[in-house]
């Protein structure tokens, strides 16, 4: 189903990660519209429900009010003001949140044509973990993986061996 080529590596990598510290009967918010993950999820077994494309930054509503036991961010936070009132807001203590790293050789990605398809943050894995701390959430586990790819060029060669996605998982502290 999988193979190595984005977005299939980053759904694997997910997947497997998540399936290590979630159990398919805890109800999962995840975080944005549905999407294909929300969808792999599903057919992986696992109780999703989405939220629906409020913005996230003015309105924790549908965070707030979520009564299952596991939030998930997969490629959301880069794209909000301030994740630190989301993460504030979210009422159960399971948390798992992936994020493009910042990349030294890359700006930021944007895309003039669409506000909500832009990257506000790129993190670096440190800032990632000191914005959930101060929001209350204890990192208990991590990894980071490359994103290649099959263009040419001196960017996609660095691809291969720079990390571009941190993912961890969180509980309350």
């Amino acid at each position: 189903m999988y193979e190595n080529t984005f977005p299939s590596k980053r759904f694997k990598k997910t997947l497997e990660f998540l399936q290590l510290h979630v159990d398919p009967s805890e109800k999962i918010l995840d975080l944005g519209i549905e999407n294909p993950f929300s969808e792999i999820l599903k057919e992986n077994g696992f109780q999703v429900q989405n939220t629906k494309g409020e913005d996230l930054d003015d309105d924790t509503t549908a965070v707030s009010s979520f009564d299952g036991k596991v939030v998930t961010a997969f490629e959301i936070f880069e794209h909000l003001v301030n994740p630190y009132g989301v993460l504030k807001a979210i009422p159960c203590n399971k948390l798992l949140v992936s994020v493009p790293l910042k990349l030294w050789f890359a700006s930021a990605y944007r895309n003039p044509n669409d506000i909500r398809d832009q990257h506000y943050h790129e993190f670096e894995d440190w800032q990632l973990d000191y914005v959930l701390n101060k929001a209350g959430w204890d990192v208990i586990d991590r990894m980071k993986f490359t994103n290649p790819t099959k263009k040419l060029g001196l960017r996609p060669i660095l691809r291969n061996f720079t990390d571009r996605y941190y993912l961890v998982y969180c509980e309350r502290s």
